[in-house]
């Protein structure tokens, strides 16, 4: 994590929970990830002053990186020093993943790394940003972009949302769901969902979606539509509409497809054999619609996912 003059120390610790710190409870036998931060000078101060980084190394160490996390910073209108987006820069062509939390993107865009190519951030400096970096394709209006080789997330807790989103790519959705759960944190937040969601305060003492939502995990299987959805909350289905987007900032069917997928990478994981058995129970209805599903969400086909998460022949867990 390249930590520059200024950084916002709340996606520093984001990315220091996600993949800093040991998981004893996922009973692995290494860490996740090895986590370094470094610094373009000896002493670094945080943004306002809050403290300084110490002891750390110098931007030398972008070069053992296999990723390299850019968490944001409020100056955004002051181009980064000519050693940090020349860190940036060599880090992408040598083929390692970077990473952008927030404003971090400002950076890579600095870089020369996002010309032509999609790309979120905070939806405060979306008008900033299109001023300095017209060529980049923005989407202010979600929560992260998925390139590839090039990650961005949006405003700070969108960090949470990229980095479970990473997890997940690198380990699979069981580990991802386990992280998660020690985070208390939603465990999948489609990325193209809203960053910002305006709750004005409601008009009944309580319209929480989440007893509809266990409701709905639990049977996946099932042929569920947003009809079903609906007349379960005991509304119609405009309504339950409007308390997606208000709550979650998604539809009730992306969520519902969202959450099947999920499904589906967990059964696969587990070592659920058929693909047939694994689109009927997480819902998908057919071996192609779970391929074309995963596909799209994951990059990869059913049978990469399972040889790259997947137990090892005889060791299939527990569904």
């Amino acid at each position: 994590m390249l930590v520059d003059e200024g950084t916002n120390p709340f996606e520093v610790g984001v990315a220091t929970e996600l993949f800093g710190l040991p998981r004893p409870e996922l009973g692995l036998p290494a860490p996740l990830y090895d986590l370094t931060l470094c610094t373009p000078a000896p002493g670094t101060r945080m943004n306002h002053g809050f403290f300084t980084m110490t002891g750390l190394p110098g931007l030398d160490a972008v070069d053992d990186a296999d990723t390299l996390v850019v968490p944001g910073r409020p100056d955004n209108v002051v181009p980064r020093a000519a050693a940090v987006r020349e860190a940036v820069r060599r880090t992408h062509a040598r083929g390692a993943r970077v990473v952008s939390f927030c404003t971090g993107t400002f950076a890579l865009a600095e870089a020369g790394l996002l010309d032509g190519r999609r790309a979120t951030t905070h939806w405060r400096w979306a008008d900033s940003f299109r001023a300095l970096h017209p060529r980049v394709l923005l989407e202010p209006d979600v929560l992260f972009v998925d390139g590839g080789d090039v990650l961005t997330a949006a405003g700070s807790a969108a960090a949470l949302d990229l980095g479970l989103h990473i997890v997940r790519r690198d380990h699979g959705a069981e580990i991802a769901n386990a992280v998660s759960r020690r985070l208390v944190f939603a465990a999948h937040r489609d990325g193209g969902q809203r960053q910002f969601v305006e709750r004005p305060l409601p008009d009944l003492p309580d319209e929480s979606l989440a007893p509809l939502l266990a409701w709905a995990r639990e049977r996946l299987g099932d042929p569920l539509t947003v009809a079903d959805l609906a007349a379960r909350a005991g509304v119609s289905p405009a309504t339950l509409h409007r308390r997606f987007r208000a709550q979650l900032g998604t539809t009730p069917l992306a969520w519902l497809g969202g959450e099947r997928v999920t499904l589906a990478c967990r059964l696969i994981e587990r070592g659920t054999e058929s693909l047939d058995v694994v689109a009927r129970r997480s819902g998908l209805g057919t071996a192609a619609n779970l391929r074309a599903r995963l596909r799209r969400e994951t990059g990869l086909s059913p049978s990469a996912y399972r040889r790259r998460f997947g137990p090892a022949a005889g060791e299939a867990l527990p569904v």
